[in-house]
C-alpha cells in the first residue's frame, strides 16, 4: 500500500496541479487514531466518485506518515467482477484493504445485505467475540468468509487488531461525471455503517474534483493512459457531529433492534439482521432519512467550493432512473455515468 501511495503522491503533485483543503484536521484524526489500541470508534470518510483513479489516487494527498502506516489506511470496497475475477487480481486488492462486493445489476449475490456489508460494520465497531463457523452461512471459518458460497476471502474483521478501522465508500455507488457536479442520489449502504456500528464512527465528507479530467470516460484512445496537467482538488470536510446528526436514528434503530431481539429470545450479531431489520417500513423509512443525511453533509462540503444550490430532487433514485434508460456511457444531460 505505501508504494501505492507514494505513486499517487507523485502523480498528484507531479504531473498535475493539486489543491487541498481541510487537510491538517484529518491528519490530526488520522494522528489520534495511531495507537490501534487505543481507538475508541471507527472511522467513516463518504465522498462523491468522479473516475476509476478515485482511490487510490484521491489518497495520494496525505502526509507520508500516513502513507507508510498501512494499519492507518483505509479499507475500501470493490467489485467483485472487476478487482476480484481471478487470483493475482484478488490477492493484489485485498492485500490493498479492499473488500469484494457484488452489484445487483451484475450478480445475484449484491445487495444491501451481502456479506462484505457484515465485514465493514464489523470493521468500524468495537472488538467482539471470534465469528461462529457459521453465522447467517456466510463465514466458513471464523477467519474467512464468503460473498458467493463457494469463494473464499479473508475476514479481516476477525482480529482484534482491525476493530475501529476506517472504511471508505463511495456511497453513489457508480462513477459519475457531470459539467455541473451533481452528485447522484446515495445507496442505503451508508446508512447501514452508521446505524448498525457500535459505537458510530467518526464521519468525514471528502469532496473531489478534477479526476473526471485525468480518466474522462468520453476519453480517446489509449484510453489506459491517464491525463497529466490536469487541476485536482480534495476538500475535507470538518467531522461531523454524530449526536446530533444521526443521535436520533440511531436511538430509534437500537430500540427497534431490541424489540426484535425480545422478540427473537437471543441477541444478534453484529452485522446480521432478521428478515423484519432488513425489510419493514420503519426500518426503510430509517435508512432513507440517514441516507439524506449523509449526503446533505458532504453537499455542505460542495457548496463551500463555490457551486449553487442543487436542484432537491437529485437526491431521489427516481430522478436518476427518469434521466436516462442507461446504466453506462454518456447520459441525456451530457454525463458520463460507470458502474464501478
Amino acid at each position: 500500500m505505501g508504494l501505492t501511495g507514494l505513486a499517487s503522491k507523485a502523480f498528484l503533485f507531479g504531473f498535475n496541479r493539486t489543491e487541498v483543503h481541510g487537510l491538517e484536521k484529518f491528519a490530526k484524526i488520522l494522528d489520534e487514531r495511531k495507537d490501534i489500541e487505543g481507538r475508541e470508534r471507527g472511522l467513516l470518510t463518504v465522498s462523491n466518485h468522479i473516475s476509476v483513479l478515485d482511490d487510490p489516487v484521491m489518497w495520494g494527498v496525505l502526509p507520508l506518515r500516513h502513507i507508510l502506516s498501512p494499519d492507518n489506511l483505509r479499507w475500501s470496497l470493490g467489485s467483485h467482477d472487476v478487482c476480484f475475477k481471478n487470483k493475482a487480481l484478488s490477492t493484489f486488492f485485498s492485500l490493498g484493504q479492499v473488500l469484494p462486493t457484488h452489484r445487483s445489476a451484475y450478480s445475484a449475490h449484491g445487495g444491501l445485505f451481502q456479506s462484505t456489508m457484515t465485514q465493514c460494520i464489523r470493521l468500524l465497531s468495537s472488538p467482539t467475540s471470534p465469528l461462529s463457523p457459521n453465522i447467517a452461512g456466510n463465514f466458513s471459518s471464523p477467519y474467512t468468509y464468503t460473498t458467493t458460497g463457494s469463494d473464499t476471502f479473508p475476514a479481516p474483521s476477525s482480529y482484534l487488531s482491525r476493530s475501529h478501522s476506517w472504511i471508505h465508500i463511495f456511497a453513489e455507488g457508480k462513477l459519475h461525471q457531470h459539467p455541473g457536479r451533481s452528485v447522484r442520489y446515495f445507496k442505503w449502504g451508508v446508512s447501514r455503517l452508521i446505524l448498525e456500528t457500535d459505537p458510530c464512527p467518526t464521519v468525514v465528507p471528502v469532496w473531489i474534483e478534477g479526476l473526471d479530467n485525468v480518466m474522462h470516460e468520453s476519453r480517446s484512445t489509449p484510453r489506459f493512459i491517464p491525463r497529466i496537467g490536469k487541476n485536482v482538488k480534495v476538500v475535507f470536510g470538518d467531522e461531523l457531529d454524530a449526536e446530533r446528526v444521526f443521535g436520533d436514528l440511531r436511538s430509534r434503530w437500537r430500540d427497534i433492534v431490541k424489540k426484535e431481539e425480545e422478540a427473537q429470545g437471543r441477541d444478534l450479531d453484529v452485522g446480521v439482521l432478521t428478515d423484519r431489520l432488513k425489510g419493514s417500513e420503519e426500518v426503510t423509512r430509517l435508512r432513507s432519512e440517514c441516507t439524506r443525511r449523509v449526503r446533505a453533509e458532504l453537499l455542505k462540503v460542495w457548496k463551500r467550493m463555490g457551486w449553487p444550490d442543487e436542484d432537491p430532487k437529485n437526491e431521489l433514485a427516481g430522478t436518476w432512473k427518469e434521466k436516462s434508460a442507461k446504466r453506462e456511457g454518456e447520459m441525456e444531460d451530457g454525463s458520463w455515468e460507470k458502474d464501478t
